[in-house]
Order: C-alpha cells, then sequence, then structure tokens
C-alpha cells in the first residue's frame, strides 16, 4: 500500500497510540490530535510525526487539525477516532434518585457527539480527493465498544453513548458511498489501555480471566493492526466489528 496521509484523534495514549505507530510503521504521514498536548508531542518527537492539540467536540479545533493533516500530497485519505471517555452511575437508585443529567451530556458529548464531529469534517475534506485505483477517496474508522451490545449495570450513560457510534456507522457508510469514503467502526472489549493501568493487578487479571480466549486483556497492538488491515481492505465498509476474545460481558 502506498503512504497516505492518516490523522488518528485521541492519538497519544492507548489504542490511539497503538494506532499512530502502526500506521506509521506502514510508512503513511500520521499526524496525532490529542487533548494531552505533552504525550502527544513527545510521540511525535519519537516518531518524526505531526501534532495538533485537539477537543473533539470543538469543530474549529478538528477542522485545523484535519486541514493539517490533508496538506500532504493526496490529501486526507485515513481518519482514526479513538478519542473517548469512561463514564460510570446507575442511571437511578433508591438511595441517590435519579442520576445528574449532566453525566449522561458529558459522557454523550464526548464519545458520540465528537465522533460526529471527527467523521464529518473529515469526510467533507476527503470528497475533494482524487479517487485511487479502487475508485476509493478515504476510510473512517471510529471506535466504539462491546458495551453498545451488552453494557454492564452502571454503564448506562457509557453504553448510550457508544451505541449511538454503532448505530450511525450504516447509515454514514452508506451516506458517503457515492464519493468513495468508507466508515467502518471498532469496537474493543477489554483492553490493556491507561484507563485499566489504574486497577490494582489483581482486578486487571481479573478482568482478563473473564474473556473466553484469548484469556487475557486485549493489547492495544491488535487493535491497530485491525485498523490497519481496515485502511487496506478495501471491501470493508459499514461494519462494526466486535475486537473482544469472544467477549459477552455479564450484566455486572
Amino acid at each position: 500500500m502506498s503512504s497516505e496521509s492518516a490523522i488518528v484523534f485521541g492519538g497519544a495514549s492507548g489504542l490511539g497510540e497503538a494506532t499512530v505507530r502502526e500506521l506509521a510503521g506502514a510508512g503513511h504521514k500520521v499526524t496525532i490530535a490529542d487533548l494531552n498536548s505533552e504525550k502527544g508531542e513527545q510521540l511525535a518527537a519519537e516518531l518524526g510525526t505531526g501534532f495538533v492539540q485537539c477537543d473533539v467536540t470543538d469543530s474549529d479545533q478538528v477542522e485545523a487539525a484535519i486541514s493539517k493533516a490533508a496538506e500532504a500530497e493526496g490529501g486526507l485519505r485515513i481518519c482514526v477516532n479513538c478519542a473517548g471517555v469512561g463514564a460510570a452511575g446507575r442511571i437511578a437508585s433508591e438511595k441517590h434518585g435519579a442520576a445528574p443529567l449532566e453525566g449522561y451530556e458529558w459522557a454523550i458529548n464526548i464519545n458520540l457527539m465528537g465522533t460526529i464531529n471527527v467523521l464529518r469534517l473529515a469526510a467533507a475534506n476527503m470528497i475533494g480527493n482524487e479517487p485511487d485505483n479502487h475508485s476509493q477517496r478515504g476510510v473512517c474508522i471510529n471506535t466504539a465498544s462491546i458495551a453498545a451490545y451488552d453494557g454492564q449495570i452502571g454503564q448506562t450513560a457509557y453504553a448510550a453513548s457508544k451505541g449511538g457510534v454503532v448505530g450511525l456507522t450504516l447509515p454514514a457508510a452508506r451516506d458517503l458511498a457515492r464519493y468513495g469514503i468508507r466508515v467502518v467502526t471498532i469496537a474493543p472489549g477489554l483492553f490493556d489501555t491507561p484507563l485499566l493501568a489504574l486497577l490494582p493487578e489483581d482486578a486487571r487479571k481479573a478482568l482478563g480471566d473473564t474473556v473466553p480466549f484469548p484469556n487475557r486483556l486485549g493489547i492495544p497492538a491488535e487493535y491497530a493492526a485491525l485498523a490497519r488491515h481496515v485502511t487496506e481492505n478495501p471491501m470493508m465498509n459499514g461494519e462494526v466489528i466486535r475486537l473482544d476474545g469472544a467477549l459477552r460481558m455479564a450484566p455486572q
């Protein structure tokens, strides 16, 4: 595959960092977009890539980041969005009453509206690209979660936000098919990311033990390898791919 311009939102750590490394290793010109400028700039310096500080909920910042990535010859061809947040709390309880609405607004604004913001602006930019030998102008990869399908107790806000990402995948792919722009979503299971790194080792092992096979937490490089494959396989479009080792989460 020839070198193309790519941007990874949430690219300074976790799944995003692994994806930046994978795409850069494949010879692509990668722009890292992340709120964390310290980590983003360190990674960019290590790999010789570009960095833009960016909040996915801010349209001006997202558009500026995409415009920078699109300056490369051939325009922006690959957009991966790994930016997101976790959220926990029951929707209502006898002791605490209704959950604060602000928590839902926060999770949905970042995970769902942030995804829509990145997708719409990346796609609008890609429309102007010359089609490649597959009549393709670009590919946009979103990140959902298996919580969209079997969210656990206390995950209503998170599952709702990721469920929205799952739901928009097919209609977005249909919207953009006329331009040769693909849309694919990856729904990871339990991965060894900085969020889980905050847990004690025994708690992390217990989580990994719930995965049928491989009987462990996912490795970010495995997400990145799938993201790269999606970029290279033009028939993959309009689909949500569970990457979870056959895990189906129990209610609690």
